[in-house]
Order: C-alpha cells, then sequence, then structure tokens
C-alpha cells in the first residue's frame, strides 16, 4: 500500500530537519503513539495502538534511518508485529524538504506498507481508508507542532 502526500509550512529548512526527527514530535504527531524511544542515532523503537474495523492492536516496531542526507532527505524502514498476534508490518518511507519561494518548505513524503496476518482480512479497501485518516492526523498534528517553531 503507496501513501503519499505534501504539504508546506513556513519555517527555516533546518528548523524542520532538527524538530522532525525527535522522539518527543513523532510521539506527538502520529496518532496513537505509546511509546517512541530513540534508542541510538538511527534507531526508534515504538509502540503504536489502533483499531481497524473490530481488531484493536498494538504495534511494537523498530524504524531505522536507513539513509539521511540532512537537512533535505531521509529513508526510513521499519519493521514489527501486534502484540497480539493479529499482524506484522513492513514499511519503506521517503521523506524530502524543499525550500520555495516566500520562505516556505515543502515537505514530501511517500510510505510503502505492507501489512499480513488478521488485519489483512480486512482488504486492501479498509486498511487504506484507515491509513489515509491516519496519515490526515500525522499531518495536521505535524503541521501543528511545526508551527510552534516558525
Amino acid at each position: 500500500m503507496i501513501l503519499e502526500g505534501k504539504f508546506t509550512i513556513k519555517a527555516s529548512i533546518q528548523e524542520l530537519w532538527d524538530t522532525m526527527l525527535k522522539p518527543e514530535t513523532l510521539r506527538a504527531c502520529i496518532p496513537g503513539a505509546e511509546k517512541i524511544e530513540q534508542l541510538d542515532e538511527k534507531t526508534y523503537d515504538c509502540v503504536v495502538k489502533q483499531k481497524v474495523g473490530p481488531i484493536s492492536v498494538r504495534f511494537k516496531f523498530k524504524t531505522i534511518l536507513a539513509k539521511v542526507d540532512p537537512p533535505t532527505h531521509a529513508e526510513l524502514e521499519g519493521e514489527g508485529e501486534d502484540i497480539g498476534k493479529a499482524g506484522r508490518f513492513v514499511q519503506r518511507t521517503n521523506i524530502d524538504l524543499k525550500k520555495i519561494e516566500g520562505g516556505d518548505v515543502e515537505i514530501s513524503y511517500r510510505c510503502d506498507a505492507n501489512i499480513v496476518g488478521k488485519l489483512a482480512m480486512f482488504g486492501d479497501r479498509i486498511l487504506r481508508a484507515k491509513a489515509k485518516k491516519l496519515e490526515k492526523e500525522f499531518t495536521e498534528n505535524l503541521r501543528e507542532k511545526l508551527k510552534a517553531i516558525a
């Protein structure tokens, strides 16, 4: 499943970069985030709780900054499973920041996520709708968090 989008915000590209990768920013922006702990320079240990249809899941996973080109590009890879064994997922995300006219920064992202297990029985349509809802919430939360530093 591919999720992608972009938005703009008026801020310094370096401030955005520095803020986006902080565990407290991620915890505040990711819907259902219970734990996001930075283990080292490139590795995050995470727990996120969500409900998909009648199933509640708590995904425990690690995300690694696979490639970083500050302050304009990051590639993240993550893998984990539901604590209750309802499913597993693997994801790869690219994030790009680009200065545009008027002092704004365009933040674009593309996530390729693969979900298997009981969650997959809901089908692509339901999972995509849930993912789009979470994507929208994350984007709105991140925008508000970043406005505070702008």
